[in-house]
């Protein structure tokens, strides 16, 4: 017969509750943590332009971080004014375009016929609306509520991450400070250097997959340009938010491209497939190499497997969030393997009383 002190029992109990109540806490309070992690990366992303203008004679920070976001801010401002009204030009048209579009759907007719005379989809959607009846309206309505809830949620968010970025900017430093205050003062130099580590590796990869996913998006707009292939302009901003998640982000922005490329010509959909496959090869081997060789230093497998992993945790956030997590994962492991290593050092080294076997 095994027995249970009380305290081991209550000890299980109070754990089983602590877990519950994390993981309730976690799960009600999810889009929150969201935001903080997005803030975070976005701060890591400016920070350096703040310390940059401290070593430039700006020796308050909260000056050299208020400039630094005024800045940030201006720059998206600007790319607002002179992308955004082309943008909305380009969603304009292609819903006056859509009804035609349909027309020829309907009649079997244009680069989307085939999917009528073949498939005969137009049948199938108008059996489906009339088996479902008042459901199908309702679910419209109701699809129409989610979506202000969406456009609203999505205001709240990009304040909230405004002003938290703007915060971790301002105190940051401080709150690192505290935090490394608590640290035994034997073991504060190594946790320092850890910390130190995971901010260059974390930093350097954000504004790495910025940089390269603001190329990638103009490029192909460019390109489509040149083309003449219509709504440019929304296609390019697609391309760079669709890049930003790695392995797999260039591979469906090009097919999502490509095929608005062959509904406009064969040839502009010839030539924009070979400009992916082009592209793709010069961002896999020199814009990144060239970009992350002094941060994230992740072999293509563990790269994969972090993407996959956290794209089944977060959805599209945990693919983003995934190499920075990794990448500061290995400097915790690396700076494991290292003080095991010291540690086992001394150890050998130590004499041997006389007559021991080596």
């Amino acid at each position: 017969m095994v027995r249970f002190s009380v305290r081991s029992v209550l000890i299980v109990i109070g754990l089983v509750i602590a877990a519950w109540a994390f993981l309730t806490i976690l799960s009600i309070t999810r889009h929150v943590l969201t935001w903080v992690l997005v803030s975070l990366f976005f701060a890591m992303a400016l920070n350096p332009a703040v310390e940059w203008f401290m070593r430039r004679g700006v020796k308050r920070r909260g000056y050299a971080a208020g400039l630094t976001f005024l800045i940030a801010f201006a720059v998206i401002a600007g790319i607002a004014y002179l992308f955004v009204p082309t943008l909305v030009s380009n969603v304009n048209d292609f819903a006056h375009a859509l009804p035609g579009y349909v027309h020829d759907l309907t009649k079997g007719r244009g680069r989307l016929g085939f999917l009528e005379t073949k498939y005969h989809i137009v049948e199938k959607i108008r059996t489906a609306v009339n088996t479902g009846g008042a459901s199908k309206v309702l679910g419209i309505t109701g699809a129409a509520i989610s979506v202000t809830k969406s456009v609203i949620s999505i205001v709240i968010a990009t304040i909230t991450i405004a002003f938290l970025t703007f915060f971790m900017l301002l105190e940051g430093p401080a709150w690192m400070d505290r935090f490394f205050g608590l640290i035994p003062e034997r073991s504060r130099p190594r946790w320092q250097k850890v910390g130190n580590d995971i901010y260059r590796t974390v930093g350097g990869y954000v504004s790495g997959n910025l940089l390269i996913s603001l190329i990638a998006g103009t490029l192909t707009t460019a390109t489509l340009l040149a083309l003449g292939v219509p709504y440019a302009i929304a296609l390019g901003v697609i391309v760079g938010i669709l890049d930003l998640i790695p392995l797999a982000g260039a591979t469906m922005a090009g097919i999502i491209i490509g095929t608005v490329a062959f509904l406009h010509s064969i040839t502009a959909g010839i030539v924009v497939v070979a400009f992916f496959i082009v592209y793709q090869q010069i961002e896999n081997h020199f814009l990144q190499p060239v970009v992350y060789s002094r941060t994230v230093q992740l072999s293509p497998l563990a790269v994969l497997i972090a993407v996959l992993v956290g794209a089944e945790l977060a959805g599209i956030l945990g693919a983003l969030g995934a190499i920075p997590v990794a990448g500061a994962i290995q400097v915790l492991l690396l700076d494991w393997q290292r003080e095991r290593r010291e540690r086992a050092g001394p150890a050998q080294s130590k004499p041997q009383p006389e007559g021991a076997s080596p």
